[in-house]
């Protein structure tokens, strides 16, 4: 078996065999395979697609590459949820108390931002002391004793796939949706949960920016896991505006702790509500998602989600004090507001502008390993559908550095479309697929 057979073969729009791709994915993992030949086949991959059986055939390998866990040596069941990515999208700190309070064990491994898309990993480490670099033996451990876990990815969680993802990202090839479903779930799949929701954003702060294009990547993730043997739902959500009010690491955190107490913004609280509840649906808590957002509406409304979400801060080292007293988290030097130039109905509020501006300001990264600054950020004071006032507040800007403070207050209007007429608001979900 060659390399440059499997390559041609593919170029050619054949189908691939699963000892094909091993071989091809093993051999690019140990080095046998240089990184110009996979860059041809990626390409190729990226022109022709793949079928729904060489996918879940090439997630399978690439989690194969490193270390599986098994949830199941733990826990009886597992659930875990995946999002693609979005502006203000801190659901993890809210779902994951809300269905681990129901009784349902949650094991997460989530990410870190980049580009506009912020990331879980670094809104947690804006408690101090926050571990997010658990072994397999404590993650393990903690999800058999309290039932909740959120943690970073080891280097041996599906090696092949982060040398493949690196390689995607110079070469033009990170769009193929083959190629982002399967990185994806292998992720997934080496992290051992038995059930997983699946959370596809669409719009401008997505990378899906076309609802037909998320429905196709959402079908192909559910076909992977009912292939690997996993259950799996996939919601199509709302990214054209920002989630909640929030944008920035400790502000985000901020806003985690008003829901968890229920408050916080209404599409937001809703929103986590909707995946809790068909999290406690995947694992068989409940009959149903609607049965299953009452019962998250219920650990939310009487507190067990509040503490669930403290006992998994304390026992990854957090600092319980800043959860009892947010106000002590990160504080930008420059916090002021940006005003309307006019009177009308919003009509747009482009999440992608917004969340570039929070990068801009330090919240995210440019390239993978920079700096962020927890501190800073933007509040999103109105949504699509709201009438404002002249000068009334549209965004609150959280800066440390004057330069970009200013800068930011411009970039945000930018932001904005309007109408003289009644806009309706936009939806939090498009679609369910299961």
């Amino acid at each position: 078996m060659r390399a440059v057979d499997i390559i041609i073969k593919k170029r050619d729009r054949g189908e691939l065999t699963r000892e094909e791709i091993k071989f091809f994915i093993n051999g690019f993992n140990n080095g046998e395979i240089p990184d110009y030949q996979v860059s041809a086949w990626a390409m190729a991959v990226l022109l022709n697609g793949m079928t729904a059986r060489e996918t879940t055939d090439l997630t399978l390998v690439l989690a194969e590459s490193g270390e599986m866990l098994d949830c199941t040596v733990a826990v009886p069941v597992a659930v875990d949820k995946h999002s693609t990515g979005g502006v203000g999208d801190k659901t993890t700190l809210v779902v994951q108390p809300l269905v681990a309070a129901c009784g349902l064990p949650v094991g997460k491994i989530s990410g870190r931002g980049l580009g506009f898309s912020g990331g879980t990993l670094d809104k947690l480490e804006s408690i101090p002391g926050c571990r997010v670099d658990l072994t397999t033996e404590e993650f393990l451990d903690q999800l058999r004793s309290v039932g909740v876990v959120l943690t970073g990815q080891t280097a041996n969680l599906a090696p092949a796939d982060g040398k493949l993802y690196a390689l995607r990202d110079v070469t033009g090839t990170v769009q193929s949706i083959p190629l982002i479903a399967s990185s994806v779930m292998s992720k997934k799949i080496a992290g051992g949960a038995t059930a997983v929701l699946l959370d596809v954003k669409v719009g401008s702060g997505a990378f899906m920016k076309d609802l037909d294009q998320a429905r196709q990547l959402a079908r192909l993730m559910v076909e992977i896991a009912e292939g690997s043997g996993r259950k799996s739902v996939a919601l199509l959500s709302n990214m054209n505006q920002p989630l909640g009010r929030a944008v920035g690491n400790a502000l985000e955190v901020r806003e985690a702790i008003e829901t968890l107490h229920n408050q916080g913004p209404q599409d937001f609280r809703e929103h986590c509500l909707v995946v809790a509840g068909h999290m406690l649906a995947l694992g068989g808590k409940v009959d149903n998602a609607e049965e299953g957002r009452k019962a998250a509406e219920v650990s939310l409304e009487n507190g067990s989600a509040w503490d669930k979400f403290k006992t998994l801060i304390t026992i990854q080292g957090g600092d319980i004090e800043y959860l009892d007293a947010p106000e002590r988290l990160p504080v930008a030097r420059y916090v002021e507001p940006v005003r309307s130039t006019r009177a009308g109905y919003l009509s747009w509020v482009d999440a992608q502008i917004v969340g570039e501006t929070s990068v801009d300001l330090g919240a995210g990264r440019a390239k993978k390993g920079e700096p962020i600054d927890h501190a800073v950020g933007i509040e999103v004071i109105h949504k699509v559908g709201d009438y404002v006032e002249k000068d009334q507040a549209l965004f609150i800007v959280h800066a440390n550095d004057e330069s970009r403070f200013i800068a930011a207050k411009e970039q945000l209007l930018d932001a904005l479309a309007w109408s003289e007429q009644p806009v309706d608001s936009q939806p939090l979900f498009y679609e369910v697929i299961s």
